[in-house]
Formats: C-alpha cells, sequence, structure tokens
C-alpha cells in the first residue's frame, strides 16, 4: 500500500453547542490533512494550526507532500523525521512543526486502519520500556480515563457562572475548567494584573463553586496568559493568585505566567501549594527541553495536533515522566484533534485527566462519531482502528471554509469579531 496523494481540507464552521462559550466565540476554522493510498485506504489528520491560522497549512501540506507520494506507513518516524529534515531552517519550532502534527496524525490514522488497531495501542507499544514504572496515574482505570469539560471564560455573574458548572455537570462530566477573570456578555473580558486584586477575584470564585458544588469537583483554572499584550499576569501576580488559590484544592492552574520565561514557572512552583501546568503553546520536543529541564510545569499540557506529531508527544510525555511530572493533553482543535489528543492520552500511563470539549459543534460530532463515550465522568478508551475519525463529503459541503475566520489576539488594527 503505497500513498498516493496528500491534500488539505479546510472547513469552518460553528465553534461550540455550548451555550457559554458561546457568548465569547462563535466560529471556528479547521484544517484537516487527508493521505490517500493505491489499495483505497485513507488517512486523517488535523493540525491545530488550523483553528488560528488556516490560510497557511496548504502551502506547507505541498511542501511535504513530494516526501510521502510513493511511501508506505512501515517507518512513520523516518516520514517524519525526513520532512523535518527538509524544512530544518523554519520548521524546527511553529507553524512547521505544528503542520507536521496534522501530516503524521493522518499517517498513524492510515497504518491503524491497515493493522486493524487503533492508534493507542501502535504508540504504546512503540514507547513501551520509556516510562518509569513509577508514572502510572492513580485516578485512571485500564479502560477509562479522567477528563474533564473545557469551559473557556467564567461567565458573570457568579450565578452563570454556577449554572454553567451546573450545564456541564449535566453533561457527565466531574471534572470543569473556567478561565481567570469574568466575562460579562455585555462588557467582555475584565482581568487585572494588581496582585492583590487578581488573588481576591480569583480565591471569590473558587470559593463560590467550591460552596456550590463541593470538593468532589475536578476544578482546574486557566490563566490563558499567552493572550494579551497588556494583561499578563508576572511572578508577583501569579503567585498571589496561586497562593491565594491553595485552599480551594484545584486540579491545577494552568498557564499562569507568559511562555517566556521558564525559570520564572519553575519559580512559581517552588513558592505555591498549587499545582502549575501549562504546554500547549510549546511546539516541538526542543522547545519543550528548557521547560522540562526546569522543571516548570507539575503537569504538562501537549497538545497531539500541535507538539509536532503523535511521536514527539510521546517524547515529551516521557521525558516529563522521567522527571516525576504527569501530563494532562491539551484538546481545543476539532473532532481529529480532540481524538487525536485522547489516542495520545491512553498510550502514556503519565497521563492525569484529558481535556474535552462540551457540548461540541459539527466539526467535531461529524468528525468523530461514537469514537468518543464519557462515563461517569471518564473518557472509555478508544479501540476503533486508526483515530476513529471520518470526514465526509457532505461534511465538506455543509461548512466550506470562511476566509479570516482563524482566532487571533486582538490588537489595534486587527480586531476579532467572531
Amino acid at each position: 500500500m503505497k500513498i498516493t496523494n496528500v491534500e488539505t481540507i479546510l472547513l469552518t464552521g460553528p465553534c461550540t453547542n455550548d451555550p457559554y462559550l458561546s457568548e465569547a466565540r462563535q466560529l471556528r476554522s479547521a484544517a484537516f490533512i487527508r493521505i490517500e493510498t493505491d489499495a483505497g485506504l485513507t488517512g486523517l489528520g488535523e493540525t491545530y494550526a488550523g483553528y488560528f491560522f488556516p490560510e497557511g497549512v496548504p502551502a506547507i501540506v505541498e511542501f511535504f507532500k513530494p516526501i510521502l507520494i510513493g511511501n508506505t506507513v512501515d517507518d512513520i518516524p523516518a516520514l517524519w523525521q525526513r520532512m523535518y529534515q527538509c524544512g530544518n531552517f523554519w520548521c524546527r519550532v511553529g507553524l512547521g512543526a505544528i503542520v507536521l502534527a496534522g501530516i503524521e496524525a493522518a499517517l498513524w490514522d492510515l497504518k491503524g486502519k491497515l493493522m486493524g488497531v487503533p492508534v493507542y495501542k501502535l504508540l504504546g507499544e512503540a514507547w513501551k520500556g520509556s516510562f518509569p514504572q513509577t508514572a502510572g496515574n492513580p485516578f485512571a482505570a485500564p479502560d477509562y480515563l479522567p477528563c474533564y469539560a473545557t469551559g473557556g471564560p467564567s461567565n458573570y455573574p457568579l450565578e452563570k457562572l454556577g449554572d454553567k458548572v451546573d450545564f456541564y455537570q449535566s453533561l457527565g462530566f466531574r471534572g470543569v475548567k473556567i478561565g481567570a477573570g469574568a466575562y460579562w456578555k455585555a462588557g467582555g473580558f475584565q482581568i487585572s494584573i494588581d496582585p492583590t486584586e487578581a488573588a481576591e477575584l480569583e480565591a471569590t470564585k473558587a470559593a463560590y463553586v467550591r460552596q456550590q458544588f463541593g470538593n468532589d469537583l475536578w476544578l482546574l483554572f486557566d490563566a490563558h496568559m499567552g493572550n494579551s499584550p497588556t494583561l499578563t499576569w508576572g511572578l508577583e501576580t501569579a503567585t498571589a493568585v496561586a497562593r491565594a488559590l491553595e485552599p480551594y484544592a484545584l486540579f491545577c492552574l494552568e498557564e499562569p505566567l507568559h511562555y517566556t520565561r521558564p525559570d520564572l514557572y519553575a519559580e512559581l512552583r517552588r513558592n505555591t501549594q498549587t499545582i502549575i501546568a501549562g504546554g500547549e503553546c510549546l511546539t516541538a520536543v526542543c522547545e519543550w527541553q528548557t521547560f522540562i529541564e526546569q522543571d516548570s510545569f507539575g503537569i504538562g499540557q501537549p497538545d497531539a495536533s500541535f507538539t509536532a506529531g503523535l511521536d514527539q508527544f510521546m517524547l515529551v510525555a516521557s521525558s516529563l515522566a522521567q522527571r516525576g511530572q504527569k501530563i494532562a493533553p491539551h484538546a481545543w482543535g476539532a473532532g481529529g484533534s480532540q481524538m487525536q489528543n485522547i489516542h495520545c492520552g491512553f498510550a502514556c500511563p503519565n497521563t492525569v485527566i484529558l481535556e474535552v470539549a462540551p457540548a461540541y459543534g459539527p466539526l467535531h460530532s461529524e468528525v468523530i462519531g461514537d469514537s468518543l463515550q464519557l462515563k461517569n465522568g471518564y473518557v472509555v478508551r478508544p479501540e476503533k482502528p486508526g483515530l476513529g475519525i471520518e470526514l465526509s463529503e457532505a461534511t465538506i459541503r455543509r461548512f466550506p471554509f470562511i476566509p479570516g475566520s482563524g482566532e487571533f489576539n486582538s490588537v489595534p488594527g486587527k480586531i476579532l469579531t467572531t
């Protein structure tokens, strides 16, 4: 079975069916890579670059396409290495590496379908012996992993935030992640960089959620500190917030600092009992290495549609496990991204929790089908061959790509409106 074609499919559809997330974001774009073969089998992957800069993906896929044509999927790491080396000067990190994640995922999907096994089994076998025996997850059972609803902004007033958490619990989630600051439907996002003000707001929010829903809820906070050029917490504010949240038994506090200072992440961890998580914006192993070596994260959050590839994800997870750290795969792409991260999560013994988009929209549901199942707040291990994803021609026709529908951080001269 040889590869005959590699193509990019760009789509735009509703961001979500979650009424609380929809207040802040209505559309999502997605970039899928489809690999065709002379045997009629196809592989499908997604790059998370399609959520941010979909227009940039097709040209990069075309650049790498000749390396794949005529080859088999017998040795995916070798094909990945050829592509990575070919783009050495520009894809060691950044957009090139992110697109490689989608291409390589399609190769794994294809191989899984060819062999009749799910991708997590292929990855688990390939990385057997690379994780220390102490890397097990006390929350997990052999066939299940805990998960949380990724809730986006903290919708205000507090009563609305309570309704939001209640909504996620009604969908079967036992874990919820909410954003820092406050989001008012009429007034937008409000966040403070003052240590006292920021700590007071986050502690008030945590106290309210705990009072309403108890201590059994797996509660995660996401500070999103790569998203604003002017409202980014420094070490003093991040430390104040993390300490103020200590009484509320957070599962973790995600991205309380910008990614430019791995040393400050490490210092923050030394000065709080709150578990610090991060890594969704790191695009390749070499970028991850500094954060791993400095023990910047208590929980690492690689994304299997962003961190250069599934095999590279496994290397990051293994490296974190060697230093006693857990992982919680990041997943906010569409259906392909979601399943890539679920398969990687099940392949890694140090996965502590999975991120799942609640009440997801058609660019999830029509791609995933019934491959993603939740039971009592846990994700059921997927067993379909490959990644368990499909992209029908009907879905492609229903959700044509809208140029400019990628998400970006608003700055003067370029403001996000959808």
